[in-house]
């Protein structure tokens, strides 16, 4: 049976423009504070005891560190990962504390940094390597998808590839061409790949640990416009696997689903709607190769709807996996046809205009309100 419409288009505020502040760079969202941590919190995180409010960069550096700590073969290589930190400066002090034996400054390669890191895991290192931006991945590509995939399988399971791959990706930071991108579904598509992208500091803190720990390739995408928005690490206790999704909002009406920078949208998204008298649930995709379908299924069975939302590109998309294999599995549960909301099948465009190619929470509503239509 057909739900009524809610209303929320007739009365919705725009909130599109609140996501970003500036187009001439990396833009500090409106709810951002400073990054910097207060004493107590750096011991709490050096300690990996209690819980500390940090940004996502800084999670990042914890995991990181953490990680280096606890293993001595962990490395980490790329352009000016150094002493400079790294141009969001989520490696700053490893270089200090580790040497410049276990923070490698590569040259501009990234074809050489890859291929490196492949040889340091088959002689039992764990290199994380970090590709400066999302589109700068490219010159990698083929030994990512020609090698570092397949040498698993190609031994039939006898060597480990122990290798993460960082990778910042995704707009509202107001770049230029090869800075904004989401190129996650070439890695999705592509078989003996892990691919994962956090969403909060907490995740990104643990998910970068559990990546690091993995026998397999991980490529890590870490949305760049969640890089410096705080929120609480429970430096203590992960609560869950690296390839779970979750629910991070209850609903009834409708599920929306998404990965990386989306979640922040969606939940909005879900804040705007909850006004106008509609619940929604919202679930943290976090994985995206393999993808966690257990949470999903569960959610669509109580509301009937599903909206899947993306900044990638639409076409050929991890959006458009979770509708196909949403319809093949819970085909009788669904009440209206599965809906996605995406980036423009186009180039990724200049910054003055990249919030009217973005997803926005207006954008997400005005699908929800399509299928709660049927």
């Amino acid at each position: 049976m057909a739900r009524p419409l809610r209303g929320i288009l007739r009365r919705r505020r725009r909130v599109s423009d609140t996501i970003v502040t500036s187009t001439t760079g990396p833009a500090t969202p409106t709810t951002a504070t400073p990054a910097t941590a207060s004493p107590a919190t750096a011991e709490r995180v050096l300690s990996g005891t209690g819980t500390a409010t940090l940004p996502m960069t800084k999670a990042l550096n914890a995991g990181l560190r953490q990680a280096m700590r606890d293993n001595p073969r962990v490395l980490m290589m790329g352009e000016d990962i150094g002493p400079l930190g790294g141009v969001f400066r989520v490696t700053e002090g490893l270089f200090a504390e580790f040497g410049d034996k276990r923070v490698l400054d590569t040259p501009l390669a990234e074809s050489g940094i890859i291929g490196t890191a492949i040889g340091l895991a088959l002689r039992g290192f764990r290199p994380v390597c970090e590709i400066q931006f999302d589109g700068f991945v490219f010159p990698g590509f083929d030994q990512i998808t020609s090698q570092l995939a397949r040498m698993r399988n190609r031994h039939e399971g006898g060597v480990s590839m122990p290798v993460v791959i960082r990778i910042p990706y995704g707009g509202h930071i107001g770049s230029i061409e090869h800075h904004q991108e989401s190129p996650e579904t070439y890695f999705a598509h592509t078989p003996g790949l892990r691919v994962v992208s956090p969403s909060n500091p907490h995740d990104a803190y643990w998910m970068m640990q559990q990546a690091i720990a993995s026998d397999d390739p991980v490529i890590f995408f870490e949305p760049k416009s969640r890089y410096w928005p705080k929120g609480e690490v429970n430096l203590a206790e992960s609560g869950t696997p690296l390839h779970a999704s979750r629910v991070v909002r209850s609903g009834t009406d409708a599920t929306v689903v998404g990965h990386g920078a989306m979640v922040s949208v969606l939940l909005q998204a879900a804040d705007l709607a909850a006004a106008e008298g509609t619940s929604i649930e919202v679930i943290d995709l976090r994985s995206i190769s393999p993808i966690d379908y257990g949470p999903i299924l569960t959610s669509v069975e109580k509301t009937g709807h599903l909206v899947v939302a993306q900044e990638a590109h639409g076409f050929v998309s991890v959006g458009s996996e979770i509708a196909a294999t949403v319809m093949e599995k819970a085909f009788y549960l669904l009440e209206a046809p599965v809906l996605r909301v995406s980036g423009f099948d186009t180039p990724f465009p200049p910054a003055a205009v990249e919030t009217h190619f973005l997803p926005s929470p207006d954008r997400v509503l005005e699908a929800i309100d399509r299928a709660l239509s049927y």
